[in-house]
C-alpha cells in the first residue's frame, strides 16, 4: 500500500510539472507516455515471437510514434508539414513489407497488422492532443489539465460508486468487477465536474466542457474495457511494471487515449 502511495504521488507530480512547465515539457511528456504505451503495447502483441523481437518491438514503436512526430513538427517548427508528413509516415510503413519479404515470417501480413495497430490506438490519439493543448493557438495547460480531470474523476468514482452500490454486472464477460451503477455513478460526477471546470477554465464553454464530459464517460469506460480484452487476450494482469502497484503505462491511460479523438471531434463540432 505504501509502495503504491508513493508511486501516485511522484506520478501526480511528473504529470503536473510536464504539463504547466510549457509547451516543450507537455510535448516531452507525453511523448514519453505514448512511447511507453507503444513499448508495451508490441510487448503484448509479440508476446508469443520466438525470434526478431527487438525488432518487433522497436519497429510498433517507431511507426505508432509517427503520428505525434508530425503533430510535433507542425506545431514546433515551420516546416511545410504536408510532404513531411507524407515522408514521415509513409516511408516507414511501406518498409514494414519490404522487410517481411527478407525475414520470411510465416504470418507477415499478421506482424504487419499488428505493428500498425499502435499507429492507430496510440499514435493519433496523442497527436491530435497536441491539437487540442494548442486549441486557441497558444499552449493552454489548464485545458489539459481539465481533460485528465475529467478522465481521472470517471475512473475513480465509477470505481468508488461501484465499490459501494454496485449490484448488476457492466461487462462481466471482460471485466467482472465493473457495475452498472458504478459506470452511471462515474458518469454522473464526470459531467458535475465539468459543470465545476467551466467556471475555473474558461478556455472553452460550458457547451464544450459537458460534450468534453460525455465523451470521457462513454470512450473512457470503453477504452478501459478493450485493454482489458488485450489483457485477457494475451492472459496477463498488467500491461506493465513502470508504476508500482499502477501497472504500466497503459493500464494509467487506457482510457485517456480512447478518449482523446472524440473529444477533438468534439471540440471541432462545438467551435464558434
Amino acid at each position: 500500500m505504501r509502495q503504491r502511495a508513493i508511486s501516485a504521488v511522484i506520478f501526480v507530480i511528473a504529470m503536473l510539472a510536464g504539463v504547466f512547465g510549457g509547451s516543450a515539457s507537455f510535448f516531452l511528456l507525453f511523448s514519453t507516455i505514448a512511447i511507453g504505451c507503444l513499448w508495451e503495447l508490441n510487448g503484448i502483441l509479440f508476446r508469443t515471437e520466438i525470434i526478431y523481437i527487438p525488432y518487433r518491438r522497436a519497429s510498433g514503436l517507431l511507426v505508432g510514434y509517427l503520428p505525434m512526430l508530425v503533430a510535433g513538427l507542425n506545431q514546433y517548427t515551420d516546416l511545410k508539414i504536408l510532404p513531411w508528413a507524407a515522408f514521415c509516415i509513409l516511408l516507414p510503413i511501406f518498409l514494414l513489407f519490404a522487410v517481411e519479404l527478407l525475414l520470411e515470417s510465416e504470418q507477415p501480413f499478421g506482424n504487419i497488422s499488428r505493428t500498425l495497430l499502435g499507429f492507430f490506438y496510440v499514435g493519433i490519439p496523442f497527436a491530435v492532443l497536441v491539437s487540442i493543448a494548442h486549441w486557441n493557438g497558444e499552449y493552454a495547460p489548464w485545458q489539459v489539465l481539465g481533460l485528465l480531470m475529467l478522465n481521472w474523476t470517471n475512473d475513480t468514482m465509477a470505481y468508488v460508486t461501484g465499490s459501494m452500490i454496485g449490484r448488476r454486472p457492466f461487462f462481466s464477460r471482460i471485466s467482472p468487477k465493473k457495475t452498472w451503477e458504478g459506470t452511471l455513478g462515474g458518469m454522473a460526477f464526470t459531467l458535475l465536474a465539468a459543470y465545476g471546470l467551466h467556471f475555473l477554465i474558461d478556455d472553452f464553454s460550458l457547451a464544450q466542457w459537458m460534450a468534453l464530459a460525455v465523451c470521457v464517460a462513454i470512450f473512457g469506460t470503453l477504452g478501459d474495457l478493450i485493454e482489458s480484452m488485450l489483457k485477457r487476450s494475451a492472459k496477463i494482469k498488467d500491461s506493465g511494471t513502470i508504476l508500482p502497484g499502477h501497472g504500466g503505462f497503459l493500464d494509467r491511460f487506457d482510457s485517456f487515449i480512447f478518449v482523446l479523438p472524440f473529444t477533438w471531434l468534439a471540440l471541432l463540432l462545438l467551435q464558434g
